[in-house]
């Protein structure tokens, strides 16, 4: 079988069609730096690669931190102007902001599978979700913001975002549009591994509808401390890992900053006493999308030991249909992009990493149940595939080995054997906290009893349980979470003032002013 790519979904097509689009976001091949409602031709070069193939994508122009500064000052005399705006105003600019993303929306997901990797259906999947939430708020938002005495309005700054880059679209355009809603003018940080073009493109459509947007490239180094700390700013708004955001978090403890930082955590499927493994097939299945590179993956199984023989033949016939190879090749004769279940990591580090904690949990006595092959996956004739990596699971991996207590943030899922309730809720809570977590048991009652002990924001019964938004609330427990709970009303409430002693809900360290949930 002879692959090659799809018509009209070549890089330079691609690319073509992003310029001819938004050009004042461009300089030929360079990303321009929105700031104070222009594309500006600032910052040193840095180029863009594909994790699909090595392709040289585009160029990103890098600020320093003195121009970062300056991008933060002319958000603060835009947000002054925008807080003013009637929400019916605001309501109108957002929607035609969605309007507009809505007819590039197959570009913007092409631009997706090029610059993280991610299948076409999945791509499609993280636009299509950053609109129809958006829709959902401009629904809501004014019940939401109230009237009167009770009436919320805009924070006394901008919201500055740094998101990581697995769900530009989804995550981070999304919690912008509500912010803008709310009377914030907002920040952005383009994430350092990908997502760039696609959110040029997207912040180019924001500005045509009248939102006061900034987007930025630049190293985190150089940039955290402005996007952060600086007093111009009104809240921060963090996506992305444990390390990082221990960082920000340190960065804010004496800035009294309105925050909400998510982070990883190693979400858990406890197996007990349980029979329905038809169902469970299919929540494994679905549950290896965009290679477990998510924050709500679940990449640790804790199995009862007398189930552990049935929950392997199902894992492991789940895992060996796992497709995945290059999102973008089809047959001779093929017109439909191919449905994979995941494409590439998001780097050739990544998957170094990846190997590296492999390596080091089978040193340390870990079991391999099952290693896949690059030989089963959908490449070109010669293309580059080291940022790709095939599903990986490994039994017991012994205590001091970071797959034991870390997210891999790939394809790498774990099974810890137990024989008592108090092991199966110590397996399951092995990193301080997590976003989610679920329990396949047949006993409903049972379940509920052991959801309550396990240290996750949500728990499901014979279900995953996902991120959400719109009405359901996200938030997160232990070290997984930072900072005020998300979702519909509380989202609202995160980016927003109302009357004088309000209680907003999360993860304070100050829990006289904030108690958690």
């Amino acid at each position: 079988m002879t692959l090659r790519i799809a018509d009209g979904a070549r890089w330079h097509d691609v690319l073509s069609s992003a310029q001819a689009l938004t050009p004042e976001a461009f300089d030929g091949d360079r990303l321009r730096n929105l700031v104070g409602g222009r594309w500006r031709a600032v910052g040193r070069d840095r180029d863009l690669t594909t994790p699909v193939d090595g392709t040289t994508l585009a160029t990103q122009l890098m600020l320093s931190t003195a121009q970062a500064g300056e991008a933060v000052r002319h958000s603060a005399g835009e947000h002054a102007e925008w807080r003013e705006q009637p929400l019916a105003e605001r309501k109108a600019r957002v929607a035609a902001a969605v309007d507009a993303m809505t007819e590039a929306r197959d570009l913007l997901a092409m631009l997706l599978v090029w610059e993280i990797g991610k299948p076409w259906r999945l791509a499609c999947a993280d636009v299509d979700r950053a609109l129809d939430g958006v829709r959902w708020y401009l629904d809501e938002v004014d019940g939401m913001l109230g009237s009167g005495e009770t009436a919320r309005h805009a924070l006394p700054g901008p919201v500055s975002n740094i998101a990581s880059w697995n769900y530009p679209m989804s995550v981070l355009v999304h919690a912008e549009l509500v912010q803008l809603l709310a009377g914030n003018a907002v920040i952005a940080k383009t994430p350092s591994q990908g997502g760039s073009v696609c959110l040029t493109v997207a912040h180019e459509l924001m500005l045509r509808a009248g939102l006061p947007v900034t987007l930025l490239s630049g190293s985190g180094q150089e940039l955290s401390d402005v996007l952060v700390r600086s007093g111009e700013i009104g809240a921060l708004a963090f996506v992305g890992g444990r390390t990082n955001g221990g960082k920000v978090a340190a960065r804010l403890v004496d800035s009294g900053k309105r925050h909400f930082l998510e982070q990883e955590g190693l979400n858990a499927w406890g197996i007990w006493e349980f029979s329905q493994w038809d169902v469970l097939a299919k929540h494994l299945k679905k549950g290896f999308e965009y290679g477990k590179q998510r924050c709500t993956a679940y990449p640790r199984y804790v199995v009862q030991r007398k189930l552990v023989d049935r929950f392997l033949e199902t894992y492991l016939g789940v895992v060996r249909e796992v497709r995945f190879g290059h999102p973008l090749a089809v047959e001779a004769d093929e017109t439909a992009l191919p449905e994979l279940d995941l494409g590439p990591l998001i780097s050739a580090a990544k998957v170094a990493e990846l190997e590296s904690r492999v390596v080091e949990a089978l040193r340390g006595g870990g079991v391999p149940l099952y290693r896949g092959s690059l030989d089963s996956g959908r490449f070109l004739p010669g293309q580059d595939t080291s940022a790709y990596h095939a599903p990986v699971c490994l039994l017991a991996p012994p205590g001091s080995a970071r797959l034991m207590h870390e997210e891999p943030f790939g394809p790498v899922d774990t099974v810890v054997v137990v024989d008592t309730e108090a092991e199966l809720l110590a397996g399951m809570n092995a990193s301080n906290g997590s976003l989610v977590a679920s329990l396949a048991c047949d006993d409903i009652d049972l379940a509920g009893r052991l959801a309550k002990d396990v240290q996750a924001f949500k728990v499901g019964i014979n279900q995953p349980r996902s991120r959400g938004d719109r009405e359901e609330p996200f938030g997160g427990r232990g070290a997984s979470w930072k900072g005020a709970f998300v979702g519909g009303e509380l989202l609202m409430q995160a980016v927003t003032e109302g009357p004088a002693g309000e209680v907003l809900y999360g993860n304070f360290p100050d829990y006289s002013r904030y108690p958690a949930t």
